[in-house]
């Protein structure tokens, strides 16, 4: 696997959690032509691509026909979403198991350009205006924005949604947006935002890619109950038909107000967009080769290699396609929960990841295909590498004394074994740590100076992963451990999750081009015990909390850089997880009914809003 439903994309709203707003950091491009004051897009360090008259983006064929049914399976999550069924229509909550791909069906002020790190441009904002040094942000909306019942978004729509978010929303959408002070409606088309004066320097991006929703639709309901109420959106799509658990439509808007405007036009093309939901992944496979589902992205090395030879494959009527995709990869690995006593040494941390052999597991399982993760920056270019430079030098020297020696030579990297499957000498170090730790052997078991045993548990949603496991486990028992694999059903598994009570789990996650707020979630000590937050380790250090905001105090790309990199090293060195693999590409079999246009976005996989049926071939 080179990554896992719980990989974060576009639509994932942590993606867009963002830092402050600085005036001198978000400036618009020198051929933007825009009143005055305001502008049509926002960068972090001020470059944007495309002026104000742009008419579309560059990875998207205008022209594109509309039509036809995409029907897929989940790739990602976000919020409370689960890949494997659901309960629940509403995802902005963290209470209950929502659908994957409610966001079609909302707009937010702006939208990304996923050919740049991380510029956004309006979509219900026609403009945005800085005031205050960034304190104060201004966004005139379009007057044609409409709800799908036909009532108009105003800006009481956009106050309600930010500061309900802020009060009420998922803590992946309310944390970031803690130095926002105030959203009001300065008029029916006016949205003013105020933010705190501490934020860091993209906020104003966070808060114009946040959802809106509709003050008087949720004026009658609960926004923090679980429901599966279609509500009111504003988006692309809205829900059609559906089955909890199971599968849900997602139908095309016709007459939706966006649908010309520069960063929407050539996009969401399907007439259905529907996801079918599987707890097992072989029934979703099988559902694939009949042609129930027309495009599927494969996750598993082993599927890719073996899975492939019926007939439509054979005579092309199924094609494999490779996307590849220049995102940051993730820090897809098995986390160790820090929260439990066992797991807070680091000695016993690296103990861990010596007993997992990457090398065998690669050319017996994955056939080759991937390689080892050595950073939580991969496939990018904050991802540290041989000695620090001057100025990693420099943000790391005040915590010299609290951090480990191997921080200032050259980046750590996952042991590389002899390929074995048990090589001696990674566990005989392996060994050699957990006594130094204070455990001790008693026959078969390891314990600790009370005579308890050395205990694990990793936990699963799939039975799918007890192939590369089952190795591991085998592992940790030679060295004494009483290791052992739980599966558990997908709600309860996105429970423990959420709750922090497992031992040992699996998850990949993805972070944006341009590190932002949304970091917090997933390193600092404030989310170590946010339920709901990525940070599964439980890493609670001050130095890890200054490098963090070093990353989101930068004021160019050359010092958020030096600042991630240097990051990546004291990461590194916990020790908190043991790392997987990646594959810079998406894997993509689908069935050949789909047009696609001739450049694929740099950061995203767009296949849902920029393909379209070829009605000839289909």
């Amino acid at each position: 696997m080179n990554g896992a439903p719980g990989a974060l994309t576009r639509r994932d709203l942590l993606a867009l959690a963002a830092s402050a707003a600085a005036a001198g950091a978000l400036l618009p491009a020198a051929r933007a032509e825009v009143p005055a004051g305001e502008r049509h897009g926002l960068s972090i360090f001020g470059d944007l691509k495309y002026a104000a008259d742009f008419r579309a983006f560059d990875w998207v064929n205008p022209e594109a026909p509309k039509g036809g049914r995409l029907v897929t399976l989940p790739s990602h999550t976000g919020t409370n979403q689960n890949s494997q069924t659901f309960s629940s229509l509403h995802d902005l909550i963290l209470k209950g198991d929502a659908a994957v791909g409610l966001d079609l069906t909302r707009v937010s002020l702006m939208v990304r350009a996923f050919d740049e790190p991380d510029a956004v441009y309006g979509l219900l904002a026609r403009s945005v205006e800085i005031r205050d040094g960034g304190d104060t942000l201004v966004f005139r909306l379009r007057p044609e924005a409409r709800f799908h019942d036909g009532s108009p978004i105003t800006a009481e729509d956009v106050a309600f949604s930010l500061t309900t978010l802020k009060t009420k929303g998922h803590p992946q959408l309310a944390e970031p947006l803690r130095e926002m002070v105030a959203a009001e409606a300065a008029a029916p088309d006016v949205a003013v935002v105020r933010l705190s004066g501490k934020q860091g320097r993209s906020l104003a991006s966070l808060v114009a890619q946040m959802p809106i929703v509709s003050r008087a639709w949720w004026a009658t309901r609960d926004f923090e109950a679980s429901s599966l109420e279609p509500p009111l959106g504003s988006g692309p799509y809205r829900i059609g038909r559906f089955e909890a658990g199971h599968f849900i439509d997602y139908e095309r808007v016709r007459d939706w107000w966006g649908a010309d405007l520069p960063v929407a036009r050539g996009q969401w093309n399907f007439d259905v967009i529907r996801y079918e939901f599987y707890r097992e992944q072989t029934a979703g496979f099988e559902a694939f080769k009949s042609g129930a589902i027309n495009l599927r992205e494969e996750f598993s090395s082993l599927g890719w290699a073996t899975r492939y030879d019926f007939p439509a494959v054979a005579d092309g009527r199924v094609k494999r396609l490779q996307l590849e995709d220049h995102s940051p990869s993730g820090a897809q690995g098995w986390f160790l929960n820090t929260r439990r006593a066992t797991f807070r040494d680091p000695r016993v941390r690296e103990a861990l990841g010596l007993a997992f052999d990457f090398e065998w597991s690669n050319a017996k399982l994955f056939y080759g295909l991937y390689t080892r993760t050595p950073s939580f920056f991969v496939n990018s270019d904050l991802e540290a590498t041989g000695e620090p430079s001057p100025a990693e030098i420099a943000l790391l020297e005040p915590f010299r004394d609290h951090l480990p020696a191997e921080v200032f030579g050259p980046a750590w990297r996952p042991p590389v074994s002899d390929g074995s499957g048990q090589d001696r000498r990674l566990l005989k170090r392996a060994s050699d740590l957990l006594a130094a730790a204070g455990w001790v052997r008693r026959g078969d078991r390891l314990v600790d100076a009370a005579g308890r045993p050395f205990e694990l548990e990793f936990l699963e949603s799939d039975t799918v992963f007890a192939r590369i496991s089952g190795p591991y486990v085998r592992n940790l028992q030679a060295l004494g451990i009483q290791a052992r694999e739980r599966v558990v059903d997908p709600s309860q598994y996105e429970k423990r999750i959420q709750d922090f009570d497992f031992d040992v789990a699996t998850r990949r996650y993805s972070l944006s081009p341009t590190p932002d707020e949304g970091i917090r979630q997933f390193w600092h000590s404030k989310s170590a015990t946010q339920p709901g937050s990525y940070n599964l380790a439980g890493i609670a250090d001050a130095t890890v909390d200054a490098l963090i905001e070093a990353i989101l105090a930068a004021e160019s790309r050359e010092g958020l850089t030096a600042a991630a990199r240097a990051l990546d090293r004291v990461l590194r060195a916990g020790r908190w997880w043991v790392p997987h693999w990646y594959k810079a590409s998406h894997a993509i079999a689908a069935w050949d009914v789909f047009g696609r246009p001739a450049t694929k976005p740099r950061y995203d996989r767009a296949i849902e809003s920029t393909w379209w049926i070829d009605r000839a071939k289909s």
